[in-house]
């Protein structure tokens, strides 16, 4: 008997065997629930930074909903109408190019300041971080620092945990329904979608946004918090194939810190036979995504340089120099030297400059008027009692500006092909106006079929502006039969 058969054998027999025996049944769980991360509280130069950029930045977006600009509100994202105003500026979707511009500014800005400063984006200014930290500021002032919060969460319920557990929750839900309120506010007047609100008559999408924004916020900055970073950011992932051996970094000095160990205060490690580091792990403690920087470069680490801000501080209190861990790059680590601006950060800067200022110079040469051109396609052209043939226009003026304007509009190098009917229109402020118009001509006087008609538009009050927009008139060519 082969080997293979004699395994298949006592396999076979195992089996029998193992039918005579109640049977147990090890299931495994394939996904591990992470630990819940308690950061600890920190001061230093870096927090001091993170707070005004969220207090900017919030201020930022709570405020600007709330902010008028000649009599109506400065940003507002009408949908429904197909307008954005923007400080008195009036975009239509014939200005889309612009937003897709803007999004190339933000790609080149994201490629810029990451390869200067790694995730400076997700450590200071990424809408998740500053949230997130808005929230746990709420934590800690409910359930106190790191240790009040293990402790509370470990002890059995009481009313001491029911009451920190529901004021905590109930803030956090006041604060993100105002938060959803505020989005919605970009998209319509804040004014009266506050009114609405208090009379009990707001619409179901309002209601849905509303409430979907702050489940959003609720969700993300109060349950899944770095979870949002770690596993589904897509940022995370692709952030290395920007960094290269010159990218500012918070970096762990190994040399300096190794061997680590406790000891006294202001004690000589070198006496020791041990390194800077004490070891208290403090740096673990205050991270958001509860890593270890000692570890090296990890891809959960935002940049938000807690980890700095406290060893800095431990290395005061032991009497070390600043430093063990701090921004730096892998290069500088290696060799001492620190070369953080070098070619690709100018040729960022220069494209994100250059981008800038197309951007700028785009809407500053905005045609303040726009006009499209719409030809009646329910027939190509029709023949009038006198014989002339005639195509219909609908001609969409389009006022781009919050101011109203009078204008004219008449053909050139139009050869033969005539403007009929009232040659004016006056187009209120940031609105769009329709007027029918017509164009004839002598049918012996056309060489083609399709010809080429310009419409010129002069507005009284806008010195130096000429728009002109083409369209195209259809007839018989000499010799066709013309349709009755």
């Amino acid at each position: 008997m082969s080997e293979k058969d004699s395994n298949r054998k006592g396999s076979s027999t195992h089996q029998k065997q193992d039918k005579s025996k109640p049977q147990i049944i090890e299931t495994v769980d394939l996904y591990q629930k992470p630990d819940k991360i308690y950061p600890k509280a920190v001061q230093g130069r870096y927090h001091t930074l993170r707070v005004i950029a969220a207090i900017v930045l919030l201020g930022i977006f709570y405020g600007t909903p709330w902010l008028q600009w000649n009599g109506q509100q400065a940003i507002l994202f009408d949908l429904p109408g197909r307008e954005f105003h923007i400080f008195g500026i009036t975009f239509w979707p014939q200005d889309f190019f612009l937003f897709g511009l803007l999004l190339v500014i933000a790609a080149i800005s994201l490629f810029f300041f990451t390869a200067l400063a790694g995730r400076l984006w997700c450590g200071y200014a990424c809408p998740q971080t500053v949230w997130t930290k808005i929230f746990l500021k709420i934590e800690h002032y409910i359930e106190g620092d790191r240790n009040a919060r293990m402790r509370l969460d470990k002890m059995p319920w009481n009313s001491e945990k029911i009451r920190k557990k529901f004021t905590k929750h109930g803030v956090w839900i006041v604060y993100s329904l105002f938060t959803g309120f505020c989005f919605v506010g970009y998209f319509i007047p804040v004014d009266s979608l506050f009114g609405e609100i208090v009379s009990l008559n707001l619409g179901p999408w309002a209601t849905f946004w509303i409430l979907f924004y702050s489940l959003a916020t609720y969700g993300n900055a109060g349950w899944l918090r770095e979870q949002i970073c770690i596993y589904m950011c897509p940022y995370a992932r692709f952030q290395s194939a920007m960094f290269d051996k010159n990218t500012l970094i918070i970096t762990y000095d190994e040399e300096r810190g190794e061997s680590r160990g406790s000891r006294k205060k202001n004690v000589e490690p070198a006496t020791l036979g041990l390194g800077d580091c004490i070891d208290c792990k403090l740096c673990v403690q205050v991270c958001p995504t509860g890593i270890d920087i000692r570890d090296g470069l990890q891809y959960e680490c935002i940049g938000c340089a807690a980890c700095i801000d406290v060893c800095n501080g431990v290395m005061d209190q032991m009497g070390y120099d600043r430093g063990l861990v701090r921004y730096s790059t892998e290069e500088s680590m290696e060799t001492g030297h620190l070369k953080v601006f070098r070619p690709r950060v100018f040729i960022y800067a220069a494209v994100l400059l250059g981008l800038l200022g197309g951007l700028g110079y785009a809407i500053s040469q905005r045609a303040p008027i726009g006009l499209d051109i719409i030809r009646d396609r329910n027939q190509l052209y029709r023949e009038t009692v006198e014989g002339m043939v005639e195509n219909i226009y609908t001609f969409k003026f389009i006022n781009k500006e919050q101011r109203p304007h009078r204008c004219e509009f008449s053909l050139v190098e139009a050869g033969p092909i005539t403007l009929l009917g009232d040659k004016e229109i006056i187009i209120p402020a940031g609105e769009l106006k329709t007027h029918v118009a017509r164009m004839q001509v002598d049918p012996g006087l056309l060489t083609k079929a399709s010809n080429s008609v310009n419409v010129r538009v002069v507005c009284d009050d806008l010195n130096d502006f000429v728009l002109l927009e083409e369209g195209r008139f259809v007839g018989p060519v000499l010799g066709q039969r013309i349709p009755r």
